[in-house]
């Protein structure tokens, strides 16, 4: 089974037949490799991309995940669909430049999906990594968390669950940013899901990630409550009259991820509940 997407740009570099062995055969910067996938930055021609290439997992990893009710990661197929979604649907992320993948086994299956650079663009991990030195303005603590309330809001109503929600995961553009406008796109979306209407207990996930990733940061309740106000877009009395067990349920999850972190020395510490 062979399915193949090239944009213009790459289809004037790779013919089709030789699409997914060029992929395969890609070098560049490695960003991230675990077993079965490696995403990458390359070049092709005179354009800058990210390449993520998907090798297959094998049946064992596949299984593990599926006796662990989670669902296995398996290509780049997903992340191909995701984007083109979120692309006609106004929602910021890569433009997809191309996608293809080869063979029948989701074991052994081998898949990519390049996408155009987010030049201009800074994770907001590293964003707020800086505020250690440099401490926000509350104006600058205000602009951001209503931007990423917003931002949740219009991913989560175009019918989009990420999965993997943290803040590393969001990116701001540098000029307007420091304009003081925030205009955010999102990345790494292979796990992602495309709802017709997302289920409660796929929101309460990503929004717990979300709070997990930020709660080392100096931001305190008054942050995570504009958040909420923005998010719903009601007001906070309202929201937690009709959803209150839902937002105490985000936080309690944000708060065992954070002490699931805190044992394997991947949070920085500094929050106390």
């Amino acid at each position: 089974m062979a399915e193949l997407y090239l944009r213009e740009d790459i289809a004037k570099l790779w013919s089709d037949e030789e699409a997914c062995g060029r992929a395969r055969a890609l070098t560049g910067e490695v960003y991230r490799e675990v077993v079965g996938r490696r995403t990458l930055r390359v070049v092709l021609g005179e354009r800058v991309y990210f390449a993520k290439l998907h090798f297959g997992v094998g049946w064992g990893e596949i299984l593990k995940n599926l006796v662990l009710a989670r669902l296995p990661v398996i290509g780049a197929r997903n992340e191909f669909k995701t984007c083109r979604f979120l692309e006609a649907n106004g929602v910021a992320a890569p433009t997809v430049a191309a996608f293809g993948q080869v063979g029948v086994s989701p074991a052994s299956r081998f898949s990519f999906v390049i996408c155009d650079a987010l030049d201009g663009y800074e994770s907001l991990e590293d964003i707020t990594e800086r505020w250690e030195q440099t401490p926000p303005s509350p104006f600058e603590k205000r602009l951001l968390t209503e931007a990423v309330a917003e931002f949740a809001k219009t991913l989560h109503q175009a019918g989009v669950v990420h999965r993997d929600f943290y803040v590393c995961h969001l990116f701001a553009e540098i000029e307007p940013y420091a304009r003081g406008e925030v205009r955010l796109a999102v990345i790494d979306l292979h796990r992602a899901q495309i709802h017709r209407e997302i289920p409660q207990r796929w929101l309460l996930r990503d929004l717990a990630a979300l709070l997990f990733s930020t709660l080392d940061l100096p931001l305190d309740s008054r942050a995570w409550f504009r958040f909420i106000r923005v998010y719903r877009g009601r007001p906070l009395q309202e929201v937690f009259a009709e959803e209150g067990d839902f937002w105490h349920s985000v936080y309690q999850r944000a708060l065992s991820l954070y002490k699931k972190g805190k044992r394997k020395g991947l949070v920085k510490g500094y929050f106390h509940p």
